[in-house]
């Protein structure tokens, strides 16, 4: 290597499918708007990729991992003792307050924010037979579809996108599963156009499998979904500016939004909410719905405006 060139940026990352596909969309663009900075890739094993014997809701606790800290842990500790330079991550595993020593320095173009109904049969959501059982491993999936059909029942599904798939259609104990549309789009598993009507879906390489694309009006989807997250040591200068140079400003924007509502929340891990915005123009339009606790029906409301934060607050007033 030429002695005057820039070292490399190393990147973090976790070692799934999905995490790597997003690794090295991050890496494209780096490599696009510096040319001259070359890469070098770290996969990191997370406490959340270790610990499949629990549900995930419950491995925070277990653990002793502040918030949503259960896929970030490790990749702060290589970020702090200067093994990583930045460290990737779906940005709805990322806690809304970080610790000093880091910060969230940009984000990628978002991908669509839906969660996706995939089934053995090509059932829409109300097509489902009273008793079917959804995996997820998301509470706020869970709390969501129990809402909309309380008669239906929620397991435990743990692992990544081609494990819960490939469960699926081997006939595991559920009838149908909820994935993020994001992840399905950047594993290939899902067309990037939607089929007209809004009517089920081939998911590829699972002939078996169907896909339906839900309207975040029906399922309200977590905060940063569909968002690749750039985190970097908050000291880092030059990491940071990387960053920036491949970050989108509108996806900013709604993240910035979607990352504050939160934190008036107090919301963690644990907490059921789904939120939503949209840039039209100028103006942020958000929604959001927080469910409270396991027997209350969930408190809504909405907000516009053209200040991330300000939208957010006027969206935390609006609760009802």
């Amino acid at each position: 290597m030429n002695p005057d060139s820039p070292a490399p940026l190393r990147i973090g990352t976790r070692g799934s499918s999905l995490a790597l596909a997003q690794a090295t969309a991050v890496e494209a663009a780096l490599a696009a708007a510096i040319p001259g900075r070359g890469t070098e890739r770290t996969i990191i094993r997370t406490t959340g990729d270790m610990r499949t014997d629990v549900p995930l809701a419950q491995v925070a606790k277990i653990e002793g991992v502040f918030d949503k800290g259960v896929f970030i842990k490790e990749l702060e500790q290589a970020l702090d003792d200067g093994s990583i330079d930045i460290a990737v991550h779906s940005l709805k595993d990322l806690p809304t307050t970080l610790d000093p020593r880091f910060r969230l320095a940009a984000v990628l173009e978002r991908a669509p924010v839906r969660d996706v109904l995939v089934t053995r049969c090509g059932s829409g959501m109300d097509e489902l037979a009273p008793g079917s059982r959804i995996g997820t491993s998301s509470v706020r999936r869970a709390r969501e579809i129990l809402h909309l059909r309380p008669d239906l029942r929620v397991t435990d599904l743990r692992g990544n996108v081609p494990t819960r798939l490939a469960k699926l259609a081997g006939g595991a104990d559920c009838d149908a599963i909820l994935l993020a549309e994001a992840g399905l789009l950047r594993l290939g598993l899902l067309s990037p156009t939607q089929s007209p009507c809004g009517r089920p879906e081939p998911v590829h390489d699972h002939p078996s499998l169907f896909a339906l694309r839900l309207d975040e009006e029906l399922l309200f989807p977590a905060a940063g979904q569909g968002a690749i997250g750039l985190e970097v040591r908050a000291d880092d200068e030059s990491s940071h500016q990387a960053a920036l140079a491949i970050g989108h400003e509108p996806s900013w924007r709604r993240i910035t939004a979607e990352r504050e509502f939160l934190r008036l929340l107090a919301a963690g891990c644990n907490t059921p909410v789904g939120v939503f915005s949209l840039i039209d123009g100028d103006r942020l339009l958000m929604k959001a719905r927080v469910f409270a606790d396991a027997s209350a029906d969930p408190r809504s409301g909405s907000a516009c405006g053209t200040d991330p934060i300000a939208t957010a607050l006027a969206l935390f007033h609006s609760l009802r």
